[in-house]
């Protein structure tokens, strides 16, 4: 059962919110790029740091402290994202994990082999795996685009992903313009002819519910400066691949999974910071384990996002000179508002924005192949406006406001 959704009760869980920014309040509306941060998580780093942190394997209390966070955090990111606790690996960030575990999974591909990644993905879900595909002269195939409808051609699914394939990567939302993939299909065309699924939820994981199991996932890779925490990627990748894979490591360094992916000393207070902003969004939910509450509050969160975002657009269609960038209406869509405003470029209409105190981005965010089909990659990308969990229908309207001035004085 989930519980009533009150934004100004959420919103006195981010000090950030307090800013202002030329006498006025900022309206966060850059999530996409980073959520601010939940009070849980900062005090959860401050409070590592205050006690005394140290490394790991000692004796002493601070080391076997340190030892008994990274353990909770594990947990909870399991919970989060529907794996099992010794799955979970850290690391420095998404890119950084996945340049690892490309590099551990190729190891056995060959000229024979073939992977295939989409053009509607952050670059972090594409380039390693074309990197490591170039090194072992294996063939890379893409799933293209719809720029009609911004979803992915599942079209030719079964010719893509064929007896050659040995990995399928995807994204499990666009962090340009919000589209949700059917993961779960490409997963089971993958399956059938035993490709690994390597999914990004960077993006929608501050957004809707994740099950890596359910959507059919052998590795799903995301990072806490997105949901609410601090910069801190996290993987979890399915015991049996987890176990066979050779990584690179120091000779000394464990050999086990999950650590062996883990090369150096961690981010202690940030890995503590991770499992507070887990802690912020279980308040959210209900159930009687911390995954049926991460879960309700997911789904909470969702729904929220989701009814203000269709009135977010609806109200953007309006304005003259705005072309809007999303799937249909009906599909599914995290609240991430991808767009042009005639006769302004991008980066104009951002600063324009953050003088009424709206804080928003321009670009191609990494997601340059999308922007070169969409023929904007030469003109500075889109206007991309995410709504969070702490935003509010007052800000989408005063924001719906300032672009109508904006737009006046083109």
């Amino acid at each position: 059962m989930q519980q009533t959704f009150d934004v100004q009760a959420v919103r006195t869980e981010f000090p950030a919110l307090s800013r202002l920014h030329r006498g006025k309040p900022v309206a966060y509306f850059d999530g996409p790029g980073g959520s601010q941060v939940a009070r849980s998580s900062i005090d959860a780093m401050t409070r590592y740091m205050q006690r005394g942190g140290a490394n790991l394997h000692g004796v002493f209390p601070t080391s076997t402290e340190t030892e008994e966070i990274l353990a909770g955090t594990r947990h909870a990111c399991a919970a989060f994202l529907g794996a099992e606790p010794d799955e979970v690996a850290f690391g420095a960030n998404m890119t950084t994990l996945t340049f690892a575990t490309a590099h551990a999974l190729s190891r056995t591909w060959d000229e024979d082999s073939e992977i295939v990644v989409t053009e509607l993905d952050h670059r972090a879900n594409v380039d390693p795996w074309i990197s490591a595909a170039r090194e072992k002269g294996a063939k890379v195939r893409w799933i293209e685009i719809d720029p009609e409808t911004l979803t992915l051609n599942l079209k030719d699914l079964e010719q893509k992903v064929n007896a050659s394939t040995r990995l399928v990567a995807v994204g499990l939302a666009s962090n340009a313009v919000g589209t949700v993939n059917d993961v779960a299909a490409i997963a089971k065309r993958a399956r059938a002819v035993g490709a690994v699924v390597a999914v990004d939820a960077v993006h929608a994981a501050p957004h809707v519910p994740i099950d890596r199991d359910d959507i059919g996932a052998d590795v799903v890779t995301c990072s806490a400066y997105k949901f609410f925490g601090p910069h801190v990627g996290v993987t979890a990748i399915k015991r049996d691949l987890f176990e066979g894979m050779e990584v690179h490591r120091l000779d000394p360094a464990p050999a086990h999974v999950p650590d062996k992916l883990e090369t150096g000393t961690q981010n202690h207070e940030g890995i503590a910071g991770v499992r507070g902003a887990l802690e912020f969004i279980s308040s959210l939910g209900e159930g009687d384990s911390l995954r049926e509450k991460l879960l309700d509050a997911m789904q909470t969160i969702e729904d929220h996002e989701t009814r203000l975002a269709d009135r977010f657009r609806v109200a953007l269609r309006e304005i003259p000179g705005v072309t809007l960038y999303a799937a249909p209406d009906g599909a599914r869509k995290t609240p991430t508002v991808a767009f042009r405003l005639e006769g302004r470029t991008p980066l104009e209409v951002c600063r324009h924005a953050a003088d009424h105190g709206f804080f928003i981005a321009a670009g191609d965010f990494y997601a340059s192949t999308l922007s070169r089909r969409l023929g904007l990659a030469e003109s500075g990308g889109f206007v991309r406006a995410g709504l969070a969990p702490y935003n509010t229908e007052e800000e989408a309207e005063r924001f719906v406001r300032a672009l109508r001035q904006i737009a006046s004085k083109t």
